[in-house]
This record gives C-alpha cells, sequence and structure tokens, in this order.
C-alpha cells in the first residue's frame, strides 16, 4: 500500500513538474515587462533570499499599509478565533508526531484535533441546516470523520492545520476595510457660521435648520444644498458634477454639498443639509445597492463547493463495493481540499505583488474578474484630465505683450492655491517672469482679485467680474468666449487701471500618459469609452484627441450607473474608472472599479482597486497582473483535480487503502503550493535584478541611488 502511495505521489509530482513548464514561459512574461535580461551569475540568488520571496505575501505588509490609508482595518471575531485555533493545530500536529514514538502524546493530540476540529462541523452544519446545500466544509467533516474513525491522527493534524490556513489567508485576500465615506454627512464641519441680522453666528452643525443663511468664504467647502441669497462666487462643482470648468454663483443660482469655493464669498440659504443633500443621498445609494462581497465567490471556493456533491455522491455509493475504508478513502480526495489552500495562497501572492508596484486591489475577486474584462469607461475630469488647466494661448490687447500680460495676472494670483491660479502661477515660472510687488494693503480677494501694483490697479477674474468693477468688454472678447463655451475651456481676464488688457486661455490638461495608455488598451482588445457630466463638445474633442469613438455626455450621477447596467445587459464585462462623487455609483455597479489615490474619498473608498501613484501608467501592468493570475489559477485547477482523479482510480482499481489517498493527496497539496508560490519567486528575481541594473546605471552616469520615490525616476 505504502509504495502504491509513493507511485501515485510520484505520478502528482511528474503532472505538477509538467504543468509547471506550461507556466513557465507565461510567468517570465511579468518579468519581462519590469527588467532587462542579465547574465547568468547576475540571475543568481542565495537560498535565504528565496525563501524569503516565498514569505513574503505573509510578512509584507504593504499592502496593509495602503488599505490603512483609505479606511480603518479591524480583526474580526472569526480572524480571532483562527488565529487562536491556528496556534492549537500547529501544536496538535507536533503532539501527533511526537505519538509516534511516544504513544501517550497520542491523547493530547486527539484532543487538540477534536477540538480545533469542530470548527469544520460547525462550517459543514452552516452549510447543510441553514444554508441547504452541499459544499467543500461538508466534504471536509465527512474527511475529517473518516481520518478520525480510522484513526491516522498524524495525517488529521495536518489537515485541520492546512483547514485553517486556508480560512486564513483567505481572509487576508478579502476586503475588511470599514467604509469612511458612505455617510458623506459624517464629514461636516463641527461649526458653521450663519447670518442673524446681518451679524455672522457661530453655531453646531448639527443646530443647523432649514431656512438658516450660512456664510461660506473662499477656500471652505459647502456643506448644504441651498440658493444664493448674497454675493458672487466661483465654484469647483468637478467632484460632484464632473463639470471641468468653474461654476459662477450668483444671488438665486443652488449650491450644492461637497462643492469648493474657489474665489468669492457667498450668503447660502439652506434648503438641505445633512442626510438629505445630493452628496449624502449619493452615499445612501451606494448603502443600499448590493454588497460585492455578497455577490462573488473566490473561483478556488467556487469549484471546490460545486465538486462537492459529486464526490460525496462517489464516496456513499462506492461504500457497498469498497467498504467504509475506501468510501473514505474516496472523501479524502476531494480536490476542494487542496483548491481551497493553493487558491487564496495565489490570489495572496498577485495581492501583495501589486501592492508592491503601487496598485493596491482591495480584493482578490475583483482581480479574479480583470481577464475578462473588454470594456473600460473612463470618467473624463479628473481621470482622463489632470485637475490643474494649462495655459494654451494668451491673447494680449493694447500694446501689452503675453510676458507682461501674463506677470500682472500671476503677481495678483500668487497667494492663491486654487487649480486657475496655480495654472497662471506655474505657466509664469516655466516663462522665468520675475514678479513685481503688490500693495499689501490694497489686495482684495472678492469675485476675483484686486490688486495694486505701483500706481496700477489690476484686476483678474471673469467676464461677469470685469463688468461687475466696470471694465468694458472689446468686440474681439465676445467672440473669444463662444469659442471657449463650445470648445470647453476657461477664458481669464486681465484689466490695468479699468481697462481690459488681455484675455488668457485656460485649457484642461490631459494626463501625459493617458494617449499611450488609451492605445495599449485598444490593442488588447478592450473596447474604451469615455462618461462625462461636462457639456458634450469638450468631451467629443477629448474623444477625438485620444482616438476614442465612445463616448457619453453632460451624464448625470445616476444615470453613469445605468449606462454601465445597459452595457453589461449586452454581454460585456465592464471596469469603470473614476474619481469623483458622481462616479461613485457607477463604480459600485461596475465589474470592476479603479479609483486613483488622491480622487474624492468617496471614490476611492468604494473603488475595488486603487492606483497608488495617482497615474492611470498602471493599467497595463495590472490587466497583465490579472491575465497572469487567470493562467496561474487554471493551472492550479489542473493540478488538484488530475491527482483525485488518479487516487479515485487507484481505490478502485489498484486497493489503495485510506493512508495511501491521504498521502496522495498531501503530495498533489504539495504540487499545488509550488505552483502558488512560483509567481511571487519570479518577480521576486526580476524586482531585484531591476534593482541591480537601476543602480548601475546611476553609478554609470554618475548619479546619487535614490532611497525612496518613484522607481522610474
Amino acid at each position: 500500500m505504502i509504495i502504491s502511495g509513493i507511485i501515485i505521489a510520484g505520478c502528482v509530482y511528474v503532472f505538477g513538474q509538467e504543468q509547471k513548464e506550461k507556466q513557465e514561459k507565461k510567468a517570465r512574461q511579468l518579468a519581462e515587462k519590469l527588467t532587462p535580461t542579465l547574465s547568468a551569475e547576475e540571475e543568481g540568488l542565495s537560498l535565504k533570499q528565496q525563501v524569503k520571496d516565498i514569505l513574503s505575501p505573509f510578512i509584507d505588509d504593504s499592502r496593509v499599509q495602503q488599505i490603512q490609508e483609505f479606511a480603518k482595518t479591524e480583526q474580526s471575531e472569526e480572524e480571532k478565533e483562527i488565529e487562536k485555533n491556528l496556534s492549537l493545530s500547529a501544536a496538535t500536529v507536533g503532539m501527533s508526531l511526537l505519538g509516534l514514538i511516544f504513544p501517550p502524546a497520542r491523547i493530547l493530540a486527539l484532543g487538540g484535533l477534536l477540538w480545533t476540529s469542530r470548527l469544520i462541523y460547525q462550517a459543514s452544519y452552516e452549510s447543510l441546516v441553514k444554508e441547504r446545500k452541499v459544499t467543500a466544509d461538508t466534504m471536509d467533516a465527512v474527511a475529517m470523520t473518516g481520518i478520525l474513525a480510522t484513526g491516522h491522527y498524524v495525517l488529521g493534524s495536518f489537515g485541520a492545520l492546512v483547514y485553517l490556513a486556508s480560512k486564513k489567508l483567505l481572509l487576508k485576500t478579502e476586503d475588511r476595510s470599514t467604509r469612511k465615506l458612505l455617510n458623506l454627512y459624517g464629514e461636516q464641519p463641527r461649526f458653521i457660521w450663519i447670518v442673524v441680522d446681518e451679524v455672522e453666528i457661530e453655531i453646531p452643525f448639527e443646530q443647523l435648520e432649514k431656512g438658516n443663511i450660512v456664510s461660506i468664504n473662499a477656500g471652505e467647502t459647502i456643506p448644504i444644498d441651498g440658493q444664493v441669497v448674497k454675493g458672487y462666487a466661483l465654484i469647483d462643482q468637478q467632484a460632484l458634477t464632473g463639470e471641468a470648468q468653474p461654476a459662477e454663483k450668483k444671488v438665486g443660482d443652488t449650491c450644492f454639498a461637497a462643492t469648493l469655493v474657489l474665489e468669492g464669498r457667498l450668503h447660502i440659504k439652506v434648503e438641505k443639509a445633512g442626510r438629505d443633500t445630493v452628496a449624502a443621498q449619493i452615499g445612501q445609494i451606494l448603502q443600499r445597492t448590493i454588497d460585492f462581497k455578497e455577490v462573488m465567490t473566490s473561483k478556488g471556493q467556487e469549484v471546490a463547493d460545486k465538486s462537492a456533491l459529486p464526490m460525496l455522491a462517489l464516496s456513499v455509493a462506492s461504500v457497498p463495493f469498497l467498504g467504509l475504508i475506501g468510501g473514505a478513502a474516496i472523501a479524502n480526495a476531494s480536490f476542494g481540499y487542496i483548491l481551497r489552500l493553493v487558491s487564496p495562497m495565489m490570489v495572496l501572492n498577485f495581492l501583495t505583488i501589486a501592492s508592491q508596484e503601487g496598485i493596491l486591489v482591495k480584493d482578490g475577486r475583483s482581480l479574479e474578474r480583470l481577464s475578462k474584462i473588454d470594456t473600460v469607461i473612463f470618467d473624463k475630469t479628473g481621470t482622463l484630465t489632470l485637475s490643474q488647466p494649462h495655459i494654451k494661448k494668451i491673447h494680449a490687447l493694447n500694446g501689452l505683450s503675453e510676458n507682461e500680460l501674463l506677470t500682472y495676472a500671476a503677481a495678483a494670483e500668487y497667494r492663491q492655491t486654487h487649480p486657475v491660479a496655480l495654472a497662471i502661477l506655474e505657466e509664469a515660472k516655466e516663462r522665468q517672469l520675475g514678479l513685481p510687488e503688490i500693495d499689501e494693503a490694497k489686495y482684495e480677494v472678492g469675485y476675483g482679485i484686486k490688486v495694486a501694483i505701483g500706481d496700477k490697479k489690476v484686476l483678474v477674474g471673469s467676464a461677469r467680474f470685469m463688468k461687475g468693477e466696470g471694465v468694458g468688454l472689446p468686440p474681439v472678447t465676445q467672440s473669444l468666449t463662444e469659442k471657449a463655451h463650445k470648445s470647453g475651456y476657461s477664458l481669464i481676464h486681465v484689466a490695468i487701471n479699468g481697462q481690459l488688457e488681455g484675455t488668457i486661455e485656460l485649457h484642461p490638461t490631459i494626463r501625459p500618459e493617458a494617449e499611450e495608455i488609451i492605445r495599449e488598451l485598444e490593442a488588447n482588445n478592450k473596447t474604451c469609452y469615455i462618461i462625462s457630466g461636462d457639456h458634450e463638445q469638450p468631451t467629443r474633442h477629448l474623444a477625438e484627441q485620444l482616438g476614442i469613438s465612445h463616448y457619453f455626455a453632460e451624464v448625470l450621477p445616476e444615470d453613469k450607473a445605468d449606462l454601465v447596467a445597459h452595457l453589461q445587459q449586452q454581454g460585456k464585462t465592464v471596469c469603470f474608472i473614476g474619481d469623483g462623487i458622481n462616479d461613485s455609483i457607477a463604480l459600485k455597479k461596475a465589474d470592476v472599479s479603479i479609483s486613483l489615490r488622491g480622487a474624492s474619498t468617496i471614490a476611492t473608498d468604494t473603488a475595488q482597486i486603487v492606483l497608488m501613484n495617482e497615474s492611470l501608467s498602471q493599467l497595463p501592468l495590472l490587466f497583465n497582473l490579472g491575465e497572469q493570475f487567470s493562467g496561474h489559477m487554471k493551472t492550479n485547477l489542473r493540478s488538484s483535480i488530475w491527482p483525485a482523479v488518479f487516487i479515485v482510480g487507484g481505490v478502485f482499481f489498484l486497493n489503495f487503502g485510506m493512508l495511501t489517498a491521504l498521502l496522495a493527496n498531501q503530495a498533489s497539496l504539495v504540487v499545488g503550493v509550488g505552483n502558488a508560490i512560483h509567481p511571487m519567486v519570479t518577480y521576486q528575481q526580476a524586482k531585484k535584478r531591476r534593482q541591480e541594473v537601476t543602480s548601475r546605471e546611476r553609478i554609470t552616469e554618475n548619479k546619487p541611488l535614490l532611497m525612496s520615490g518613484n522607481p522610474s525616476e
């Protein structure tokens, strides 16, 4: 019997080696994307380093740190229970081994095995009685019963340890972070200023009532929905509506919570506050949608559960022919036992690789879906474009040069931090313009900027601001304004001593990597869409620039999710990439959702994947990881199923007993674990070689070796 077990184990090993060789070429593709080829001597790694690489997914805390940046993580009661029993199970393995040479130790081993096995039986009870279905937990319970009945305590204690380890690994691959921003009203200010009889009074935000008049200044986020009753301001509504251009708000206009006052000052009559605002209602919609973790199951777990009933039926049906021992042997041949360990181990390896490359994948099940994505939807503003615009053209009038006009504008804006001011200041810096000193006593921020520079009074702002200050606008500005409105860019006017001296065009800044990324995605058979709450003309213009054929403009937040659902109904598997509050419902609806670090908190909270370097440049690597993962999972499945077939055949035709079945199953487990850790070993080797090449290049170029920062620098 032992010889038969060794033969089967040998067959399993050979099969695993063949599968590993088939997968080797695919596995190296990831390394080739990360590093150039080196000589054979440079490829060698010490045994110590290889062991460290293998353990990397279990000791590396980069992914945990990334998750904690966006949300609080708490250890669940289930995880605490598993960790406690893991320690006991490890001790039980030791006692059962000791029992081979010191029989009294078997009593302690049996006690520990019975105690840790109770979790297996509890899980089986949950599936059979409460869920009314046969799952892998049921097969685990049947297999453990056979082990206990036949007295194979060593293998039984090892099996219990593997069961608990698989549960622990599965928890490590799941997104267990506590949501921070599904309740947007939880981030409102503690105090707010209201206007009573022309006097501003500070009150707790909780005491705010409908009809109160709140005072909001430049640089503050509006915490309520309401109507402007006094003042004028430029409002950044991008996070909520997706509009690229700041919106001008005057008396009678409606303002929304979670939008930012760039310039000006407003008195707003409260219509909705807290839970009733538009932004908070979006959060409530998210809470009412089906949770991602409830509708997706790990592929390994799914296959294990589906195989449970056939394996159980085969085990029961074999009893009349093979006896109880034969039936128990077949029950222990179930490949679900292997899949439940090696699958989460594989997932954890790829999650760790992603995190080390600056990609936070919150849940392993989204990684499984990446290879199926055929449609990628980009939100326009903030995702394909940067938050800061850029100056494309300067229209100088009345004899001033472009540099002179820009100098006055930059001097006026130098204390401001909103995107428009930063764009003007950056252009002045690129042109190496020196800024004159302004008279601080005559510096005024209102509906625009007013400064005194020497004997000149300089105004910088919108056309409405100029008219309000009595500055006449020549006919040429009308055509410029119409063109800007159609094309989706902004105009900033500069006046000196009451006369308009010029106009500055501020255009949305396309992410520098966007065009190449779109081209690469399209080349890999992924259809790209643009979806935006912005106007039709700028959205179409951006689509043409990036070579995207499909786009949707002027889309309301709730309609974005409907468009995602419409594409899914057409049979497409959709990945949505967004960064705003207005994107969160669509992010929740998509098959895979991606956001960027630095996006609105609700977007990074809702998204399953976050690109930590705030760039789209990581998308090809992310999808490549998805393809690599899919290939390795298929190998895992094959290397788990065929050994089970061999064992069942051996029980029926070669009189394999319980011990032989258990040994062969453990041998196939070793092969599965080897395949699971192989991607991490390959990646760590590639990473080390890349670091060596980078170090040598810097030494050759006499550059310092940076200890932190972007690896591409």
